[in-house]
């Protein structure tokens, strides 16, 4: 005796050794023994062998038509051997029952199993939509086929336009492009951006990377929305000072300018003027939310995307020959520079010069203090201010003699293509901790540090920068700046480029004003500004840090600089002396840090932003500038 029985969802037939009723011993063809439960046992039939049986039914399976099936079987639910008695018109041998078990069997859209060898037809609308949903899934799985042959014969598909984004950044492995793809990677052994740039579809290197940064930080575009004009500010005192800015060349949200007044005691008078977006416009204004989407401007070399509209910085920002609207801190200063007092006022503020470092320093620097200063416009403000601000340094407890590390100016030429696509980038560099740069760092310090204290002393909430233990953090509580040597450190002094120092404006002018402010200190929408602005004041910062990054490869390739100099960081890690770059090195002996070597360039990868280089050789200290520190900012 045979019998054909269902085992793990498959169909096996076998001769039977042993029969005990509730089951059986049975040998398949393989010789193999296997115990089978009666209620498993669907057919039991002399002949043919139960090998044959398995063969000629499968083949005579594929035979029958299953849409003719399904309209010949019964609506109610029937057993695999009555119907196949009607659907041969005669009692069915093994084989042809077999035949039909199989096929009703691999027709699951079709029939829809109710136990062992029993089935029940689909209803019509749901046997439609299943093969609506395979015909769908296979004309899906031909376009696949077909765009991943486009991709590894280097052919971007159609249907990639405009999906070209979320492909590269943020897949969806959902989509029938996203498979395409990763088939197309696995075939090929290249990553996604490799290939599609191999395609044509990434043409700028520059473009690849700013765009995974808006993708994920803007992805409604750069664009302002429609926007009202700020309200009118009222009438204000006009200042009677002439005021003027230190900035860099490039500098267009110009938020603070000093003035300075002689005095008849040989003291002074010392004006920091900050730009007053906050007189203007309210928290729940239309620029006020689009500042908090924002929070921060965003900087990288060669643009940057403003925290508000360009209309509205210039209506703001103190630019050469406007009065403006600013939030004075006026510091009485006696002779021998210490403060005597200060006054806080809002005002217009006549703007009379716009000081560019390029055109100052030149001409006011450590070598001209020392050697006498030459004639040149605001050369006396800028001698007396510095000699405030190096009183002031003292005063925080600062050294003058710090080393101080290294900035470096990034200037883009969008007008100029290379070989790596638009832009030729010029890197300057230039030494922090210049009289310029001082007098403008303790200005702002105290500018910061005073508003700070009067916000803490009023009881008016403010948004602190504080550092212990070497960690900086935003809190809301006027906590110590160890590294700036300051009680309490309040933003206050970049509200056109920074929430928070526009969040402390409102409250700072409220309180000079007599209103209540906007925010106190545990209000929920004062904690997530706070929150949301220090999370994305470090990803707007780490992205610069990439984009300078990837524009100190493009540098090394435009100048062809293939055996630059570096400085020893730690183990395999070395700085690169011209430009700001950081490499690793596995071929570094065991050297000290600041030890200078000399590197060979071997491969510069500007889609990963990535170089490879190798130790060449020791080289000699440079006595002139044998300083070398890791420094972190303070600020």
């Amino acid at each position: 005796m045979n019998l054909l029985f269902e085992e793990d969802g498959s169909f096996k037939a076998g001769v039977v050794l042993t029969d005990n009723n509730t089951s059986l011993q049975v040998e398949l063809a393989s010789g193999k023994r296997s115990k089978v439960k009666a209620a498993n046992v669907l057919l039991r039939f002399e002949a043919p062998s139960a090998t044959e049986l398995l063969d000629r039914a499968e083949r005579e399976a594929a035979d029958i038509d299953v849409d003719f099936l399904w309209e010949a079987c019964p609506d109610a639910e029937f057993g695999f051997e009555e119907f196949a008695a009607d659907y041969a018109g005669h009692k069915p041998s093994p084989i042809e029952a077999a035949a039909l078990l199989l096929r009703l069997h691999s027709a699951p859209m079709y029939f829809h199993r109710k136990g062992k060898g029993r089935f029940r037809k689909a209803p019509p609308d749901i046997l439609q939509a299943a093969l609506a949903g395979q015909e769908k899934k296979r004309q899906q799985a031909l376009l696949i086929e077909r765009m991943t042959a486009d991709l590894k014969a280097g052919v971007v598909p159609a249907e990639f336009s405009g999906a070209l984004p979320q492909l590269l950044y943020k897949p969806d492995r959902n989509r029938p492009e996203t498979k395409a793809l990763e088939a197309a990677c696995a075939e090929t052994g290249l990553s996604a951006p490799r290939l599609l740039r191999r395609c044509g579809a990434i043409a700028d290197t520059h473009e690849y990377h700013l765009g995974r940064f808006l993708f994920e930080y803007f992805p409604q575009g750069t664009e302002f929305p429609p926007c009202a004009e700020p309200a009118d500010r009222g009438d204000l005192p006009v200042a009677d000072v002439r005021a003027f800015s230190i900035d860099d060349a490039h500098t267009t949200e110009i938020d603070d300018a000093f003035s300075l007044q002689p005095l008849a005691d040989g003291g002074m008078r010392v004006g920091i003027h900050i730009a007053a977006p906050g007189l203007d416009i309210a928290p729940d204004s239309d620029l006020g939310r689009v500042a908090r989407d924002r929070l921060s401007t965003v900087y990288m070399p060669g643009r940057k995307i403003t925290m508000l509209p360009e209309a509205v910085v210039e209506h703001f920002t103190l630019a050469a020959g406007n009065t403006v609207p600013a939030v004075s801190l006026y510091l009485d200063v006696a002779a021998d520079l210490s403060l005597r007092g200060h006054e806080t006022r809002l005002e217009q503020v006549p703007v009379v010069a716009n000081l560019r470092h390029h055109d100052i320093e030149p001409l006011f620097n450590e070598q001209t203090l020392a050697d006498g200063l030459a004639d040149f416009p605001f050369r006396d403000e800028l001698k007396r201010l510095w000699e405030l601000a190096t009183v002031l340094e003292a005063g925080r407890g600062q050294s003058t003699n710090t080393p101080q590390r290294k900035d470096y100016n990034f200037v883009v030429d969008w007008n100029a293509t290379g070989e790596d696509g638009p832009g030729r980038i010029a890197i300057d560099e230039r030494e922090r901790g210049s009289p310029l740069d001082k007098l403008v760092a303790e200005l702002m310090i105290v500018a910061n540090a005073t508003w700070g204290a009067l916000l803490r002393d009023a009881g008016v909430a403010a948004l602190y920068r504080a550092q212990t233990v070497g960690k900086v953090r935003m809190t809301t509580t006027a906590a110590a700046h160890e590294g700036l040597g300051v009680d309490c450190y309040a933003w206050s002094s970049s509200p056109l480029r920074r929430y928070v120092d526009l969040v402390n404006q409102w409250q700072l002018i409220a309180h000079l004003q007599g209103n209540k402010p906007p925010f106190t200190a545990k209000s929920a929408e004062f904690l997530a500004a706070m929150r949301d602005f220090e999370l994305t004041y470090a990803a707007y910062a780490e992205f610069q840090r990439g984009m300078e990054r990837y524009w100190c490869l493009r540098w090394l390739r435009q100048e062809g600089e293939s055996a630059p100099a570096a400085r020893v960081l730690r183990e395999s890690l070395v700085r690169l002396e011209r430009l700001p770059l950081v490499l690793k090195v596995p071929s570094l002996p065991a050297l000290d840090r600041g030890a200078r070597v000399r590197l060979a360039i071997e491969e510069i990868d500007l889609l990963d932003a990535e170089c490879r280089a190798r130790y060449v050789e020791l080289l000699p200290v440079d006595a002139c500038n044998d300083a070398f520190g890791e420094e972190e900012g303070a600020e």
